[in-house]
């Protein structure tokens, strides 16, 4: 059902904090993608509709716009995370949002965010190729301080997003209109 490609682009924000010796946040990046059976545009509006993340997302959920806001660049949502047993909040910013080809943020804001999200959707057949890409844009503590924290980050971030992937062109397969 997934394809992946490995990718790697420059690295945004300041210089890497200390032990993090040898490493560039740029390392750390991928792309998976999937057909889907629904038109650019039905899922463009399904996946810039943060709130429905926990439909597909093994991992997130209680998503949902700031007050006012909505799927527009400078927008920003919440959201609720799990991993290895712990939760929290993280705040993302709409850094992309153009309708029918692709919607991106960035976990903790264009300004100074450490996650950039991105989907990008393709016209196939009577369906989308939905790619949906993840990369590092500044090393940060939090998510790890060696290579082998943050390749396990990436495995994990990569098996979430096949599972996202796989569970959104199921639901589009039942034909679920909400």
């Amino acid at each position: 059902m997934t394809t992946s490609t490995n990718t790697s682009t420059a690295a945004t924000g300041g210089e890497p904090a200390e032990g993090f010796a040898g490493l560039e946040a740029a390392d750390f990046a991928f792309t998976r993608r999937a057909w889907v059976d629904a038109a650019p545009a039905r899922v463009y509006d399904l996946i810039s509709d943060v709130a429905g993340i926990g439909r597909w997302s093994p991992n997130a959920d209680d998503v949902a716009f700031d007050p006012q806001d909505g799927p527009r660049v400078g927008s920003w949502f919440s959201g609720r995370n799990r991993k290895d047993g712990r939760e929290w909040t993280s705040r993302s910013q709409i850094v992309r949002a153009d309708p029918g080809t692709a919607f991106g943020f960035v976990v903790g804001g264009a300004e100074n965010g450490i996650v950039h999200w991105e989907w990008t959707l393709t016209p196939r057949g009577r369906g989308t190729v939905v790619q949906q890409s993840w990369r590092l844009l500044r090393l940060d503590p939090v998510l790890g301080t060696t290579r082998t924290d943050l390749d396990a980050l990436g495995r994990y971030m990569a098996d979430s997003v096949e599972t996202t992937l796989t569970a959104l062109a199921q639901w589009l397969a039942q034909d679920r209109t909400a």
